[in-house]
């Protein structure tokens, strides 16, 4: 997909990743680049920094989404392209409560179904779109440390399967992007977790890594190429990889919120 003259949306703008991801569409010449998040500071400096619109939406929720998206629709234009990269992280197995559970489901995976939900009959009925899902590599392989995350990570990957495998005859793209360690607010504190074994990447490259993916309509986006190897070790040979999670888990299994 060209990205010159889009309107492209996206959640989770006010730092880290949704930022980056609205200065590297501004750059590849989109027509309007709308920063939603839930801190009003932030997307409004994203957007000024871009020359957007800022909106604060809590994503947790569906309707302040639908909302947005009517509003954008509506004032902005057609939305050519949306981005759900909000997310949250909570530490903890199965005795994270429960409240905890039912909020990372929500932001993690409802947040991505309520913007399809909305987005999907519009963009079908004017020929396409395109969707994009942060999920990462946790939704991959898995999350030491994280019960919550990674499994509502799967089921953002398996959630942009099914969109992609169901609505492509009408038009709609998906891609989901599935890094493993990068330098934002939620990985602070968590530099020496295995997630960044590999390398803790910069929002920016990643960013600019994700727009190529664009235009070459990449389901899969992998930023760190070695999960693609991880993945592969993952299927080969399951009883393998999940001894090797343990003994990962020995080392790295507390993850403090």
């Amino acid at each position: 997909m060209e990205l010159k003259h889009t309107i492209c949306v996206v959640t989770g703008a006010a730092s880290g990743i949704g930022r980056a991801l609205c200065h590297a569409f501004a750059t590849q010449g989109a027509k309007h680049v709308v920063c939603v998040d839930r801190d009003d500071d932030g997307a409004a400096a994203t957007a000024a920094a871009v020359g957007g619109t800022a909106f604060t939406v809590d994503v947790s929720q569906e309707q302040p989404i639908k909302d947005m998206i009517d509003m954008v629709e509506r004032d902005i234009g057609p939305i050519d392209l949306f981005w759900s990269n909000a997310g949250i992280l909570v530490g903890g197995g199965m005795e994270t409560p429960t409240d905890d559970w039912q909020r990372v489901w929500e932001v993690n995976v409802m947040s991505h179904v309520w913007a399809a939900r909305h987005l999907v009959p519009l963009m079908a009925a004017r020929g396409g779109g395109y969707l994009l899902n942060t999920a990462s590599a946790a939704g991959l392989l898995n999350q030491i440390g994280s019960a919550s995350y990674g499994v509502t990570k799967h089921a953002a990957v398996g959630l942009a399967e099914w969109i992609a495998m169901t609505h492509a005859d009408q038009g709609i793209k998906v891609s989901v992007l599935c890094p493993q360690a990068v330098r934002t607010e939620m990985t602070r504190g968590h530099e020496d977790h295995v997630a960044a074994s590999d390398g803790m990447l910069e929002p920016e490259p990643v960013a600019h890594f994700c727009m190529q993916a664009i235009k070459d309509e990449t389901f899969l986006i992998l930023p760190h190429p070695s999960v693609r190897d991880y993945m592969k070790n993952k299927v080969e040979n399951y009883d393998r990889w999940i001894g090797g999670m343990r003994k990962l888990n020995r080392k790295f299994g507390q993850l403090d919120n």
